[in-house]
C-alpha cells in the first residue's frame, strides 16, 4: 500500500473494537512483519480511499492477506459477542477461490450474523470510523438476538 491514511491519533483507535482487531491481526502475524508497526499501520490496510479502490481490479480473487484481514474482522466481532453475553460466539467464513461465499457468527445453535460476501478481493472500508459503525451494527443485532432466543444460545 502507499502511504498511510489512518491518523495516529484517530480517538476510534481507542475504542474496544479496534484494540480487538489490533490484538487479531498480530495474532495471525507468524513473520513478525508487525512487531516495529504502531497501531495505526496495523490497521491501516483496512481502509480503502477512493484512490486505493481505484488500484484494486473490479474482478479478481482474493490473495491470502486479503482473507485472513477478513478473519481477524469476523474473529474480532465474535469477541466482542462473547465479552458482552459471556457465551462463546463462533465464526465461520466460507469462500470460493473467485472471493464469494458466506460468513457466520453462531452462538450455541443461534445464528446471529449471516451475510452473503462477493468480491472479497475488495474487502474494507471507507474509514476506521466506518468500520467501526459497521462492527457496532453487527454486535447490537447479535446481543439483540441473543437476548430474545437465549435457550437456542446456550445450547
Amino acid at each position: 500500500m502507499s502511504e498511510l491514511v489512518v491518523d495516529v491519533n484517530d480517538p476510534v483507535l481507542g475504542s474496544d473494537f479496534m484494540i480487538e482487531m489490533v490484538r487479531q491481526m498480530r495474532a495471525i502475524d507468524s513473520y513478525g512483519s508487525y512487531e516495529n508497526m504502531g497501531d495505526a499501520e496495523v490497521l491501516d490496510p483496512f481502509v480503502l480511499t477512493k484512490e486505493r479502490k481505484r488500484e484494486i481490479p473490479v474482478v479478481g480473487e482474493p490473495d491470502e492477506i486479503v482473507v485472513a484481514r477478513m478473519k481477524a474482522w469476523y474473529n474480532a466481532i465474535a469477541i466482542l459477542i462473547e465479552k458482552e453475553c459471556g457465551q462463546m460466539a463462533v465464526p465461520l467464513l466460507h469462500l470460493s477461490h473467485e472471493g464469494f461465499g458466506r460468513a457466520l457468527i453462531t452462538v450455541g445453535k443461534l445464528v446471529v450474523h449471516d451475510r452473503s460476501l462477493r468480491d472479497v478481493h475488495r474487502f474494507g472500508f471507507d474509514s476506521l470510523s466506518k468500520m467501526k459503525t459497521e462492527a457496532d451494527k453487527i454486535l447490537s443485532v447479535a446481543i439483540e438476538l441473543i437476548g430474545e432466543h437465549d435457550k437456542v444460545a446456550g445450547l
